[in-house]
């Protein structure tokens, strides 16, 4: 599928704020409401974008602390199997192969440190980790919400 530049400024916009309507992204775009349904309609069907979500602050509902986790794994642990564990544990914000030592890294996000440690704990008693590294994240510098040229 082809994706040009008028595509790129819709999913930028739509990422900045998928409550947007059509005609609001038209304007930005300068194409009429339908024309830039239809260009969602094919992206949606081609799996460009996969869905709208609602974007919650953690703060605002008590996830305050997060760690960033390497794993390590046993043998031949597959990334299908990573991923099926991760997806068991509610903390679990993102999960990700990666290069170097560690065969994943997972991220965590917690009430508190003692939660934060439970839920480590029932990570590292997956039957393919064989140890963890964690590290604990102070302060977030930088986030954004999607890919691409900005919305501006």
């Amino acid at each position: 599928m082809q994706i040009d530049a008028v595509d790129q400024r819709i999913i930028a916009l739509l990422v900045a704020d998928a409550r947007a309507s059509y005609a609001d992204i038209g304007i930005r775009v300068s194409l009429s409401a339908p024309a830039v349904k239809r260009r969602v309609d094919r992206l949606r069907a081609a799996g460009v974008i996969r869905g709208f979500t609602a974007v919650v602050d953690p703060a605002a509902v008590g996830w305050t602390t997060e760690a960033f986790v390497e794993l390590f794994c046993a043998g031949r642990t597959t990334p299908a199997q990573i991923g099926a564990a991760a997806r068991r544990h509610p903390e679990v914000v993102g999960a990700y192969t990666v290069s170097g030592e560690a065969d994943a890294l997972v991220h965590l996000r917690a009430a508190d440190i003692a939660h934060l440690e439970a839920a480590l704990e029932r990570l590292r008693a997956e039957s393919f980790v064989t140890s963890t590294r964690s590290t604990i994240v102070l302060s977030r510098l930088v986030e954004s919400p999607g890919v691409g040229p900005s919305a501006g």
